[in-house]
């Protein structure tokens, strides 16, 4: 009854993120974001991994002998596939029919369209399951669908996961992942039987996020450790560690098909040929130690601290420090800390820590989900009189900045002094938006942005009237 009285609200919680990601578009002619699809371009439409055609067209590319190739993690470029072929087979129109040129124009719309169905069927449906799955892991957690609710919101709308779910590039999907794989690891270490499906899925999340995003491997490592602690524990830890196994090796197999096809090593990676950006050359791919200046210039900073970005983490940071206060989330709580200060060291390790042309500090994205499942337990704690209504305030005042941020342009302005006010509120305001209704359907960019609240609010009344009606459910069952 339970889950049948709570399917509605998933069902509901996954459209609303998934169209509300598919709905806003970032400038599909940012180069981190083309490359990744002329990569795609080049498979489908040639059969081959070369972008020599596209040099003109970016400034982000990896050089091997006389031909140039992309310099990322080829993940997003896959999960690309489909829309990119699928457009190859529907339109007769091909990248070599235009002029290659970064600015507006006929390549760009060529480019436009291929972008946004690759951001429907890849990051934005990857980002709403995560949303899902963040809520299903926070009512285990708390037994309250209200506090699971406002934790998944918080996540979707409330982080720029959202904003960064408009491009193909990698840090929202791995932010996603993560949080499936934590799902998958409760999911199979916790109840009897074993579930051997969500053994293997758990590898294959973190198989599939070092496809995505290479530095996935240290972090995603730590979630890993911490589900083998926990099946270790278990009589049949041989079915689950062997499954996760399995998993992990499916899921990290695109990336050495990939290598092989693409310069006949499968061990060669394109950061080991990157043109123009030496700092790759420091470190290990341009990853040093971390410099304490810029740790606070990417968390608290006012140029792009994310914690301006995305205010309702702070909640999320406190309800961390409370599942380590409780024997039965402690666990979690710690996995997430983890993974939460690894991503930031690395960040913070990294030459080119600021991500360029980036609105907020886009390489720390990847830690929001995980910190977002401690609204939940912070919802739950949630004072008496006026300062109970706090948490929600947070959430709506961060949902409230992170539309701002879909709605203009993630790509911000790297030497704005405080990027929220000069690259998020100032073009909001000044109608500077982008949107289904206003890149194809011919309206104002305003209304495009009022089309999506008549959407999206109803939605959001609704599941937070639905989750208060399931909390109260229970709790009488509870009591009877």
């Amino acid at each position: 009854m339970r889950d049948a009285r709570l399917r509605p609200i998933r069902i509901v919680l996954f459209l609303l993120i998934w169209a509300s990601c598919s709905w806003f578009g970032s400038w599909e002619m940012n180069t981190n974001n083309a490359i990744r699809l002329y990569a795609t371009l080049a498979i489908v439409e040639h059969g081959e991994a070369t972008i020599d055609q596209f040099d003109a067209a970016t400034s982000d590319k990896a050089r091997f002998g006389r031909h140039l190739y992309l310099d990322k993690a080829p993940g997003t470029s896959l999960m690309a596939l489909p829309a990119v072929a699928a457009m190859h087979v529907l339109s007769p129109a091909r990248s070599s029919d235009y002029q290659l040129v970064t600015g507006s124009g006929d390549f760009a719309r060529f480019i436009r369209v291929r972008t946004r169905l690759a951001v429907a069927t890849g990051p934005a449906v990857l980002t709403a399951m995560a949303a899902v799955l963040l809520f299903d892991i926070a009512l285990g957690m708390t037994g309250s669908p209200a506090a699971a609710l406002a934790a998944a919101v918080a996540y979707g709308l409330g982080t720029p996961a959202w904003g960064w779910s408009t491009s193909i590039l990698g840090h929202a999907p791995l932010a996603a992942l993560y949080i499936v794989a934590l799902w998958a690891a409760l999911r199979a270490t916790t109840d009897e039987p074993t579930r051997r499906w969500a053994a293997f899925l758990l590898g294959l999340a973190l198989g599939w996020a070092v496809v995505i995003e290479y530095p996935a491997v240290i972090a995603g490592s730590v979630i890993a450790l911490w589900a083998a602690w926990r099946a270790w524990r278990r009589p049949d830890r041989n079915t689950i560690l062997g499954l996760a196994v399995l998993g992990g090796l499916i899921g990290i197999l695109p990336l050495f098909a990939y290598n092989l096809f693409a310069f006949g090593n499968p061990f060669q990676l394109g950061y080991e040929g990157v043109v123009g950006f030496d700092g790759m050359s420091q470190g290990v791919f341009g990853i040093g130690f971390p410099d304490l200046g810029v740790l606070w210039r990417i968390t608290l900073g006012q140029q792009r601290g994310l914690f301006w970005f995305a205010p309702v983490l702070l909640l999320g940071l406190w309800g961390i420090a409370l599942m380590m206060r409780e024997r039965r989330t402690r666990d979690l709580g710690l996995v997430i800390l983890a993974v939460t200060a690894i991503t930031l060291l690395v960040n913070a390790g990294y030459f080119y820590w600021d991500g360029g042309y980036s609105t907020g500090p886009r390489h720390s994205v990847p830690i929001v989900g995980v910190l977002s499942l401690g609204v939940a337990m912070a919802w739950t704690k949630r004072g008496h009189g006026v300062g109970r209504y706090l948490p929600a305030e947070i959430i709506i005042l961060s949902i409230g900045i992170n539309a701002c941020l879909a709605a203009t342009d993630i790509y911000g302005n790297p030497s704005a002094a405080f990027q929220l006010r000069e690259v998020v509120i100032v073009p909001f305001i000044n109608g500077q938006l982008r949107s289904v209704a206003s890149d194809w359907w011919g309206w104002s960019p305003g209304t495009g942005f009022i089309l999506w609240q008549v959407m999206a609010i109803p939605a959001l009344c609704w599941l937070v009237m639905a989750s208060s009606r399931a909390e109260t459910a229970e709790n009488d069952v509870t009591k009877a």
